[in-house]
């Protein structure tokens, strides 16, 4: 199915052509009703309620299946466990009925790339899901971000993006389908399996991680690949996967959601998901949001706004962050750095200024440093924290707004080098078609 055109061309004077305005959304090439699951699934990332749906399907007692998915869910989500032989405490019988028609497979890993950094990169292909895969799974990055008191996981939401932000490196691919809970989940599984954050497991040599006895992902951001609130069924029950105290165990104050502003989706997630909020807002005049951020269009700053002092829960406790990409000479200005603070008057909120990442083909540069200085001084004096987010993973494309899954950006060249182990600069020196 042919997507969404996509046009950000600027003219001279840096203005979007009123005639050719962006594309504020793309349309999927896979619908939903077309995925057919295809072979043995895997249950690692289901809901309790699907892990008890799998157990009636195979004739598990109704009187029993509370008890035994309560055991699978401690084995798969507590113990990490990867064959249902690892099953010590569960009965043969259901051993076996399990492994005649699942698996505990998790997606495979088809590249890890390791940052100077500590970041690292993995491009993860999920399992077919029907005919139109061609045998071959859809792709997505992850990144798992190291510091000395905590571990952040950047997962996806989509194969692709939604929307079209100029900016952002993902925004400039396809969207191909929404990816599902239980998908989303096992992006948090794979970090865990790779970094051997499963009791008694220990991490791989030369991996850097934090140092104050705490589980090594202990943070998530839903800052990958796609729109998250373009897939708010899906994340709200990964996020309650994910945040169960019996199982994967983090805390839903450690689970951010980022947002481009899908305004109408604030509360439900709020509500149901409880997760800590972001915005993805870079700019203070619809103008240039519109630009920049093309759902502006739909969903104006004022509105979005709006939405946030609304937001279930937002307190001085639990503020919003709003995230801020420099770009040099574009909205890096002290009158925007006011206007900012004007705007953002009443809202609990931290602001996030992130360096602009370069990527192939970009537009746009990232600001001087020292107009990032000034800039933040100005909202830090308003009574605003404003951390400059240091960049991570930029040497192997893993930094804010770089995600790209290697089958949209690689041509085929590329990709079988890829698949053969060659890193990123190999990869990138042969150059990738634009489809």
């Amino acid at each position: 199915m042919a997507t969404a055109s996509f046009d950000t061309a600027r003219r001279g004077d840096g203005a979007v052509s009123a005639a050719h305005p962006p594309a504020i959304e793309k349309t999927p090439e896979i619908r939903p009703e077309a995925l057919e699951t295809t072979g043995p699934t895997s249950l690692v990332g289901l809901t309790r309620e699907a892990l008890k749906g799998r157990l009636a399907a195979i004739g598990v007692p109704e009187r029993e299946q509370r008890m035994r998915a309560g055991q699978l869910w401690h084995w798969i989500n507590v113990r990490g466990a990867a064959s249902f032989d690892e099953m010590t405490n569960v009965s043969k019988v259901l051993k076996n009925q399990l492994a005649g028609i699942h698996t505990l497979d998790r997606p495979e890993v088809v590249n890890e790339q390791v940052s100077r950094d500590g970041t690292r990169k993995w491009l993860i292909r999920m399992p077919p899901t029907g005919k139109h895969d061609h045998n071959r799974g859809a792709e997505i990055e992850c990144v798992y971000i190291p510091a000395n008191d905590r571990g952040t996981l950047c997962v996806s939401s989509q194969v692709g993006c939604t929307l079209t932000c100029s900016f952002c490196h993902t925004g400039t691919q396809r969207l191909v389908r929404n990816l599902s809970a239980e998908e989303i989940v096992s992006q948090l599984v794979v970090a865990r399996d790779r970094l051997g954050d499963w009791p008694g497991k220990t991490p791989p040599k030369g991996a850097f991680v934090p140092v104050d006895g705490s589980r090594f992902v202990s943070n998530i951001v839903f800052m990958g690949m796609g729109e998250p609130l373009y897939n708010v069924d899906n994340v709200i029950d990964a996020v309650g996967v994910m945040s169960d105290h019996e199982g994967l165990g983090l805390s839903r104050r450690r689970i951010t959601v980022s947002t481009s502003g899908v305004v109408p989706q604030f509360e439900r997630l709020g509500l149901d998901a409880n997760a800590m909020l972001a915005i993805s807002l870079h700019a203070v005049r619809d103008d240039l949001r519109n630009e920049l951020v093309p759902l502006n269009r739909k969903y104006p700053i004022r509105d979005l706004l709006q939405a946030c002092r609304d937001y279930p829960g937002v307190s001085n406790a639990r503020r919003i962050t709003f995230e801020y990409v420099m770009l040099k000479g574009v909205n890096d200005s002290d009158a925007e750095a006011r206007e900012l603070v004007r705007l953002l008057k009443g809202i609990p909120a931290k602001i996030n200024l992130i360096p602009f990442n370069p990527w192939p083909g970009s537009k746009y540069e990232c600001s001087d440093w020292e107009r990032i200085e000034r800039f933040s001084e100005i909202v830090f004096n308003a009574g605003y924290a404003s951390p400059v987010r240091t960049p991570r993973g930029r040497d192997i494309l893993a930094a804010c707004g770089q995600l790209k899954s290697e089958t949209e950006k690689l041509r085929a060249r590329a990709r079988l080098m890829l698949e053969e182990g060659i890193g990123a600069e190999g990869v990138y020196a042969v150059g990738h078609d634009d489809d």
